[in-house]
């Protein structure tokens, strides 16, 4: 063999390893919630009717919900989306801005492909409770979800923003969906079980109609001051009665906290690539979501509404899903800039760190 085919035959071998390297299909991985949650669902229709067709092969993550998601995405390899409650992106952002370096460390290189939908807030009671608002639930034993997840930040954040004081500390369980149900119509140890999750949610389609010889659900009375201070981060919402209609018997007027889609700042080319591809096929399939996903798809808007201070797009992807918004005549908003985060104090971590899983006592 001459040195010039030699030379050929390494090229043709080289060329031919490069292309089936490239027609291997990116792993990728989304962290979303529990089981029996909302997220899962739709991270399935992602990897399903989205990733899919952008040659990504998504694996669908379980975890304790959104705060952890947040630190997962950060650092977990492999993550490369993640979906967050809208409350609990602002809470790293606002622990950022006291000064947390962790907090800003983690959350700076987070961006956000697309707001999602609302997910509304249950607050669940035994059948017998004298209690009918959400209102009333001051000073009661709660079920706020487990450490690191989005329930329990929420579960805080609104409890402060109704009664103007931190929820006592002797006043919160941190526990799963199922074991805060478990807790309160069993051993009856806990007063409420707060629940955030997009309706149909499996926990409760599953539930038969003896259910509601069990529990119930509180009301949102928007007419009391509760509530007037509540809606300064939350949106009243209706949990409507055809999506669980083997025990709920009416609506139910409440709270619900929007979903985010998200991802990291990347800038590696190969990533940027596919999570371009990813933004086209998401523009391409948006269809299909509404029409075979999770019924919460068709709350969904193809839209990049402004947002606030240390909220941004992920650049890459929205000047795709920009340009499928102006083919499509949809309007279309500028992102806002990022915040800038000094070093953290010494100092005891406060319990709201402890929830977000960045306290280092």
């Amino acid at each position: 063999m001459t040195i010039r085919s030699l030379f050929a035959c390494i090229g043709l071998a080289m060329l031919m390893s490069m292309h089936g390297a490239a027609a291997q299909p990116a792993q990728y991985k989304i962290v979303t919630a529990s089981p029996s949650g909302t997220y899962i669902q739709i991270g399935r229709d992602l990897a399903k009717w989205v990733a899919a067709p952008a040659d990504i092969e998504l694996e669908v993550l379980e975890s304790k919900g959104s705060a952890e998601n947040v630190r997962r995405m950060r650092f977990e390899p492999g993550v490369k989306l993640a979906l967050v409650q809208s409350d609990v992106f602002q809470a790293y952002l606002d622990e950022a801005k006291t000064g947390n370096a962790e907090a800003g460390n983690i959350i700076r290189p987070l961006r956000l492909i697309l707001p999602l939908y609302d997910e509304e807030i249950y607050f669940v009671v035994r059948a017998d409770s004298l209690m009918t608002g959400i209102h009333e639930i001051k000073n009661k034993k709660i079920g706020v979800g487990p450490l690191g997840s989005g329930t329990a930040l929420t579960s805080r954040t609104l409890y402060q923003l109704m009664f103007q004081e931190p929820l006592p500390e002797g006043s919160a369980q941190y526990l799963t969906n199922e074991e805060a149900l478990a807790k309160l119509t069993v051993d009856k140890t806990i007063d409420v079980a707060i629940i955030v999750a997009g309706q149909p949610a499996k926990l409760f389609t599953d539930m038969k109609p003896e259910a509601r010889k069990y529990i119930k659900l509180l009301k949102l009375d928007e007419g009391v001051p509760e509530a007037a201070r509540a809606r300064k981060t939350y949106f009243p919402a209706t949990i409507r009665s055809a999506s669980y209609a083997s025990w709920l018997e009416s609506d139910v007027p409440t709270w619900s906290v929007k979903a985010y889609l998200v991802t990291y700042d990347y800038g590696l080319k190969a990533t940027v690539g596919h999570l371009s591809r990813f933004a086209e096929s998401l523009c391409s399939n948006f269809d299909k979501l509404q029409a075979s996903g999770h019924p919460k798809w068709k709350q969904v808007k193809l839209e990049l509404p402004s947002l606030g201070q240390g909220w941004r797009y992920y650049p890459p992807v929205e000047k795709k899903l920009r340009a499928c918004i102006a083919a499509s005549a949809m309007p279309a908003a500028s992102p806002a800039g990022s915040v800038g985060v000094p070093g953290a104090p010494v100092r005891p971590c406060t319990e709201q760190e402890l929830v977000l899983g960045i306290c280092r006592r």
